[in-house]
């Protein structure tokens, strides 16, 4: 594939989510606000894109038999920067302290393991760090989706910034868990009835 497809593919037609259905508990747990969402989104996304270029650069020098070990020793590296820069920025503090176990979490998620196995195992470094990249947007891109009517309808803000007007009841249903995966499961219908492709399959 080239580079363009490369990126492509993950966003739609080979979305980690919608269609290869992975990522769904954090998906789940992370979106009832939508800077939750979006704090989670950019740590597995440079997580995804940063594990699959170091270990495409190291894949001739692993043996085959400690390949699962230096995975997860290079993917736990990547994830404890992610967590300390995030602590040590004002800003996301709170986010980090709100996500708590999630982001740690991100050692044992299923797209960024997964990457690493079917992808830069076998690719150079370069496709490879746009195929992590493009697998965290296409996991980011469905938790926003999801996060924006989670905390619209849940708590009538965007962002924290109250958009609903005075006097709207939130619905504490949907902050609950079980209507994410309702939201996701619509999503994957949507996406389903539109690419015809999905359907024969």
């Amino acid at each position: 594939m080239t580079l363009k497809e490369t990126f492509l593919q993950p966003l739609f037609k080979g979305n980690p989510i919608t269609v290869l259905v992975l990522g769904i508990c954090s998906s789940l747990a992370v979106t009832v606000t939508l800077k939750g969402a979006l704090v989670m989104a950019l740590s597995v996304t440079v997580v995804c894109g940063l594990s699959n270029l170091v270990l495409s650069l190291l894949r001739k020098g692993i043996p085959n038999r400690v390949r699962i070990i230096v995975q997860l020793v290079v993917v736990a590296m990547l994830v404890i920067l992610v967590d300390q820069i995030l602590k040590s920025i004002e800003v996301t503090f709170p986010i980090d302290k709100q996500l708590s176990v999630y982001i740690g979490l991100i050692i044992t998620n299923c797209i960024v393991m997964g990457r690493i196995e079917a992808f830069a195992l076998g690719s150079k470094p370069l496709p490879s760090l746009v195929d992590g990249l493009a697998n965290g947007f296409g996991y980011g891109m469905i938790l926003l989706i999801v996060a924006f009517f989670r905390e619209l309808f849940g708590s009538g803000t965007l962002f924290g910034l109250q958009v609903m007007p005075a006097g709207y009841i939130t619905n504490n249903l949907v902050i609950l868990p079980p209507f994410a995966l309702i939201l996701i499961g619509c999503i994957i219908w949507v996406h389903r009835s539109v690419d015809k492709e999905l359907q024969e399959k």
